[in-house]
Parts: C-alpha cells; sequence; structure tokens
C-alpha cells in the first residue's frame, strides 16, 4: 500500500508513499481511507495528520492510471475527501515542495493545513481541458475568496504558498511553519485536538462585495483569451456555483462541467500531448539508466542567426560557450546579435543586466579550429550544403578530444554521410534547433545508424536542461518535421494552380487554428530555402510534381521579408502581410500556361488538403520507423511548426476525425487532375487502421 501509519505520541501519522510526487492511485487512496479508519478506532488517537514522503505532500492523480479502471475505483479521491471530512477526530494536512491537483483538493478536505514556505501550490486541471473535479472549484474560492481563487482555477497556474498565507482574510493555511512541516503540524495537531466542532471548508461562505459583476467580467475576460478552449470559461461556471448553490449542489455542478469535458475534443486533445510529451523522452532501446557524458563546455560553429541563437540556449543554462568563425567581421556580427537579443530582453523586463552580464561573461569566439580542443559538444549550424559540412566535421575531427558530441544542426540533410566524414561516426548526432532557435522549444535529435546509446542519452537530457521539448528522428530527408512539411507545402502549391490565392489559404489555415499559414510561412522563412531545396529534389527525385509557381516567386527575387517582397508585400521594418498584385498576376499566367481554368476552393477542402497530406507522410515515417510512435510526430508539429494545441497535432487530429473518413477524402483528392494523385495514396499503415476501424494511438 503506497501509504503508511504509524503513532506519534496521540497523533497518527499518515504519509504519502507514491515517489515521484505521491499521486493519488488506488493504493495511496486505500492507505488514506484505511489509516483514517484506525485512527477512529483508536481511542488513543487524538487527532490525525496526513503528510507526503519525499519532495511532494501529492502532486494530484497518478498519470500512470489516467484511462484506466484503477482511476475510477473505489475508494475514488471524492470519497477519500468525505472520509478525511467526516473523521470525528481532527486531521491536518502537513504541506510542503507540492501541492497541486487532487492533492490541494485533499487537502482542502482536512480540518487544518500547515504548509511549509516555497511550496508549490495548483489546480492546473485546466491545462488538459478539465477543472478540478474532487471539489477545488467549490472549497478553493471559501478559503481564498472569490478573485484569487478563479484566477487560480481558470488559468492553472502555480502561487507559492507564503504568497498566498499572505493575503487578508486567507484561510488556506493555518500556519506557515519553518523547519520539518511534520513536526509543526503534529505539535498544531496536539493543540486543537480537544477542538470542537471540527472546522470545514464547506460550511464556509465565499465573501465577495459584488460577485456577480466580478463573474461577469471573468466570463468576458476568460471567455476572449481561450476562444478555442471551452474549460476556462467553464471554470468561471464552477466557481459561480461556490456562491449561488449550496455546497452539495455546487459539487454536483463540477461534477457534471467535469463529466462534459471529459468528452470534448479539445480536452483530448490536451491530454494527448500531456502524454505525448512525457512519451518523447522514452527511447526504446535506450534505457532510462544508461551513463550520460558530461557536458560542461559547448562549442558552436557559425555566427549566424541560428548559431547565434543556439548559443544563447546554452548560456542561459549556463553552460560556456565558444563561437567559431571563419571571418572577423561575420564573428563580430553574430556576437553582436546576441547581445543585442538579451539587451532587448531587458528592456522588456524579462532580464536584468546581472543576468545579461553573466550570460556574456560564458561566450568566447575564436577564428580558430584549434580552440575547440577541449570542448564537451560542439554544433555546426552552417549553410546547408553537404560539402560545407564535410570540411566543418573533418575539421572537427582532427581536434576535438575523444568522447566529445559532434553535432549538426543540418534540417534536412544524411546525418549518417555527415558522421562518415569522421572517424568517429558513434559520436555524431542531430541537433535540429528551429528558428528562432533561443525561442522555439522543438529539438529533433537525430540519431545516425551508429550513433552511440549514451549520445543519444546525453542529448535527450541535455535538451531538457535548456528547455527543448526533444523528439528522437531516424535518418531520412527531412526527418520528421520538414519531410512532412514538404508534402504540406507541395499541396499548398496546387491550390494556387487550381484557383486559391496564397491570402485565402493562408485564412483557411489560421482559421483551423495554425499560427501562420504556408505562404506567410515561407516569406518568413525565406522563399530562396525551398527553392534550394527543390532544386536538389529535381535532381534526386525527377518523378515528384512540384507547382512551379514557387519557383516563378523566386526567379522575380521575392525571397520574402528579408527582400520586403514574397507572396505578400512587405514594409520595410513591419511584418504586415500585404496581398500582392504581382502575385496575383504572377499566378494568372501561370494557370493560363498550365491551360487550367480557376475555380472555387472551399475553406474545407483546402484545410483537408493541407492537414491529410501531413498525416499520410506521418503514417509512412511511423511504418518506416523514422518515428518510434505517432505521438511523436505530433509533438514536432505542437512544439515547432504551430500546429493549434486544441487539435492535438496533425496525427491526434486524423484520430479524432476517424481514419476511415481520412482515408475517404484521400480518395476523392486523387481524383482531381491537377493535382498528385500518387501522394493520395494511403499510407499502408493508414489504410490498414481505417480498415481495422483503429487510430494512430
Amino acid at each position: 500500500m503506497s501509504a503508511t501509519y504509524e503513532i506519534r505520541g496521540p497523533i497518527a501519522v499518515i504519509t504519502l508513499t507514491n515517489p515521484p510526487v505521491n499521486g493519488l492511485g488506488l493504493s495511496t487512496r486505500k492507505g488514506i481511507t484505511d489509516g483514517i479508519e484506525r485512527a477512529q478506532n483508536d481511542a488513543a488517537v487524538k487527532a490525525v495528520v496526513i503528510t507526503g514522503a519525499g519532495k511532494a505532500f501529492s502532486g494530484g492523480a497518478d498519470i500512470r492510471e489516467f484511462g484506466s479502471p484503477l482511476a475510477y475505483a473505489s475508494p475514488d479521491l471524492l470519497s477519500v475527501i468525505a472520509a478525511v471530512e467526516a473523521s470525528s477526530k481532527p486531521v491536518v494536512a502537513a504541506i510542503q515542495s507540492v501541492v497541486m491537483g487532487g492533492g490541494l483538493e485533499l487537502a482542502l478536505g482536512c480540518h487544518y493545513r500547515v504548509v511549509a514556505p516555497g511550496t508549490q501550490v495548483a489546480l492546473p486541471e485546466v491545462k488538459l481541458g478539465l477543472l478540478p473535479g474532487a471539489g477545488g472549484t467549490q472549497r478553493l474560492p471559501r478559503v481564498l475568496g472569490l478573485e484569487t481563487a478563479l484566477n487560480l482555477i481558470a488559468s492553472g497556474d502555480t502561487a507559492k504558498s507564503e504568497q498566498l498565507a499572505a493575503l487578508p482574510g486567507q484561510k488556506l493555511f493555518d500556519q506557515v511553519a519553518d523547519g520539518d512541516v511534520v513536526a509543526a503540524a503534529i505539535a498544531f495537531a496536539t493543540n486543537v485536538a480537544d477542538r470542537r466542532p471540527l472546522p470545514r471548508v464547506r460550511d464556509l461562505k465565499v465573501v465577495h462585495t459584488d460577485a456577480e459583476a466580478y463573474l461577469q467580467f471573468a466570463r468576458n475576460t476568460v471567455g476572449a483569451m481561450s476562444k478555442n478552449f471551452p474549460a476556462p470559461l467553464q471554470c468561471v461556471e464552477a466557481v459561480a456555483a461556490s456562491i449561488n448553490k449550496p455546497f452539495d449542489a455546487g459539487m454536483q455542478v463540477e461534477r457534471e462541467i467535469f463529466s462534459a469535458l471529459m468528452l470534448t475534443p479539445e480536452s483530448r486533445a490536451q491530454r494527448h500531448m500531456f502524454f505525448a510529451e512525457r512519451a518523447a523522452s522514452k527511447i526504446p532501446d535506450v534505457p532510462a539508466d544508461t551513463p550520460v557524458r558530461t557536458i560542461a563546455k559547448v562549442g558552436v560553429i557559425g555566427a549566424g542567426t541560428m548559431g547565434g541563437g543556439i548559443a544563447m540556449n546554452f548560456l542561459n543554462a549556463g553552460i560556456p560557450v565558444t563561437i567559431l568563425e571563419t571571418k572577423q567581421d561575420a564573428l563580430d556580427r553574430g556576437l553582436a546579435t546576441v547581445r543585442k537579443n538579451y539587451e532587448a530582453q531587458v528592456k522588456k523586463g524579462k532580464l536584468t543586466q546581472e543576468k545579461l552580464d553573466q550570460r556574456l561573461a560564458l561566450l568566447s569566439s575564436t577564428l580558430a579550429y584549434d580552440d575547440l580542443k577541449d570542448v564537451d559538444l560542439v554544433i555546426e549550424a552552417v549553410f546547408e550544403d553537404i560539402n560545407v559540412k564535410a570540411q566543418v566535421f573533418k575539421a572537427l575531427d582532427e581536434v576535438c578530444k575523444p568522447g566529445a558530441i559532434l553535432a549538426s544542426n543540418t534540417s534536412t540533410l544524411d546525418v549518417d554521410k555527415i558522421a562518415a566524414f569522421t572517424k568517429r561516426p558513434q559520436d555524431v548526432v542531430g541537433m535540429h534547433f528551429f528558428s528562432p532557435a533561443n525561442v522555439m522549444k522543438l529539438l529533433e535529435v537525430v540519431r545516425g545508424a551508429k550513433t552511440a546509446k549514451d549520445v543519444l542519452a546525453t542529448v535527450m537530457q541535455l535538451g531538457k536542461k535548456i528547455r527543448k521539448t526533444c523528439v528522437v528522428s531516424g535518418v531520412c530527408d527531412g526527418f520528421i518535421g520538414n519531410r512532412m512539411i514538404e508534402q504540406y507545402s507541395r499541396q499548398a502549391g496546387f491550390l494556387l494552380d487550381e484557383g486559391a490565392s496564397p491570402q485565402q489559404v493562408d485564412k483557411a489555415v489560421e482559421k483551423f487554428g495554425f499560427a501562420m499559414g504556408p505562404f506567410r510561412m515561407g516569406d518568413l522563412a525565406g522563399n530562396d530555402i525551398g527553392w534550394y531545396i527543390r532544386k536538389r529534389r529535381y535532381i534526386e527525385q525527377p518523378d515528384m510534381r512540384y507547382s512551379k509557381s514557387a519557383d516563378l516567386l523566386c526567379e522575380l527575387g521575392r525571397y520574402g521579408q528579408k527582400t520586403s517582397a514574397g507572396w505578400y508585400d512587405y514594409v520595410p521594418g513591419k511584418r504586415d502581410a500585404i496581398p500582392s498584385p504581382v502575385v496575383a498576376e504572377m499566378l494568372e499566367k501561370h494557370r493560363a500556361a498550365l491551360g487550367i481554368a480557376p475555380r472555387r476552393i472551399s475553406d474545407e477542402e483546402i484545410v483537408q488538403r493541407l492537414v491529410y497530406a501531413l498525416v499520410n507522410e506521418g503514417a509512412k515515417i511511423v511504418e518506416e520507423g523514422i518515428a518510434s510512435k505517432a505521438s511523436d510526430i505530433d509533438m514536432v508539429y505542437l512544439a515547432g511548426y504551430g500546429f493549434p494545441l486544441h487539435r492535438g497535432g496533425p496525427m491526434c487530429y486524423a484520430d479524432t476525425q476517424g481514419l476511415f473518413n481520412v482515408v475517404a477524402a484521400m480518395k476523392r483528392f486523387a481524383k482531381n487532375p491537377n493535382d498528385d494523385a500518387s501522394f493520395w495514396v494511403p499510407a499502408p499503415l493508414l489504410a490498414k487502421l481505417a480498415d481495422e476501424g483503429k487510430t494512430f494511438s
């Protein structure tokens, strides 16, 4: 049983023992109720203390039981809290480090609460598309007041215990205890052992001078900020019930809303992301206890936009970085950009001058490869050309110490070929950062055929240290993200050929929830980059069809924002995308040359063709083992490509639409004479799952 019971004088102490955060799994719940019953039956026990072992009181539900019958098995959390609340002897929660979700709801069911300073307090269920389901929306307003409680519940944000304890009139914590919180709780329990009646949070009233006016303000504000997510607004309605209904009726409202939210696609998407992010760090054949290499110093090759951004990640984590460039002027520009980025953060109040100075003190620069002889990891961020990469890796192979990890930031090139330029292919790995590298969360970790397991484990651990979402990819052209986005971009081009405008395509996709449509994205990244890749494709894969519209655009010198002209026109210094008459005329002539009469294309068709292009290619990537699981693909697109969070990633979205329906749509698209019919042949895995009525998950 994941809870212990011991007697300390007249006090029974129940300790939750379910690491790492004492999740409230069935065994833990049973341990609490058994302990409460045992204390009730022992005349020598005057009061009970509930606490958590290790570094948490309780982080809430046990995620290992999510989706399983154990999560709902009796006693459920509501029953546990009812047993605690109904105890004839005082129950004191001794809270330290972390009290979140169901853990906080359990503490609110206790008669008293003693807390250690620095404890993280939260009801984060809204981040899973839900709301607290064991009384959190009804009890927290009774102890913190309407506004503070609603802010915590609707945002899911974390607050420190001492901040909450300092609020006027708060009744969440009865004592803030320095030192041993369990000893303090035992002393507190001894003092209150004979007090009657026992205080219950459920018996308190929510106090607010004008609750209805505030609730209407909250509805307006929360609704505007969470338009794609129903849970935050439903949190407001549940909290409202704590004011205008008796406690038990309010609990009923909470349960009804909780049950309804569980069935929403948005909650399904958010829960999917929660587990996908954790699953991404698990590599099937690399054990969690694989020894890792020490990374105390990092080298970066290239001081351009990517190199500087990559360096900032490590400086932010307190790791010294040496940047290498081939020319002094390029090096000076790169260092100036890093400083400028940090100074901008200082101006915005996101960074102190002291922190800026500390980070820049960790940065050194050089024009000589020999100055990288002591680094533990070196990442090249040079031009995307295999011959340039060859020069770099041959030089690194000569100067870097044995055991140093040699990483490439390549976005499309063959990591195995790059590794072959060295005598140590086991030390070579891909680390594909996304631009801007100091901002974007995604890091594709590309595993070569000979990449050592400890190298992979080291990079994954390091990625976490620099606050990246790491996803492992096998070697293929474009890896996971860019291989898929190429098919998305091809479909966007075919849509232009058939009569859509860049702004219609972008608006349809952005309305679906993407941060940016394909043509605005191309202008931001630089259309010449895609042109360079297509030229390589024309040689290596001559059978792959593309719309020529993007090539025609580049031939006009319209590379995007950097030239103030791309698919859109731009005013220098501004990012507003202005529809371009030049592009409209170019597309009209292009269609005429192809003999295509433009047709009216619905937004629904635009979204389906673009998203299902991602899904079909994603299915091939899973089948080939480039990604170990479909959820890894979703993490790539959520963290790196602006796929809408409330839809859970392309593979999760396909599941919600039904794979049978996805395949049916693809068969319709294959009949379009202006599209690439061969692409719309369903990937074998997709066809199999659709035929069997299964899902990617």
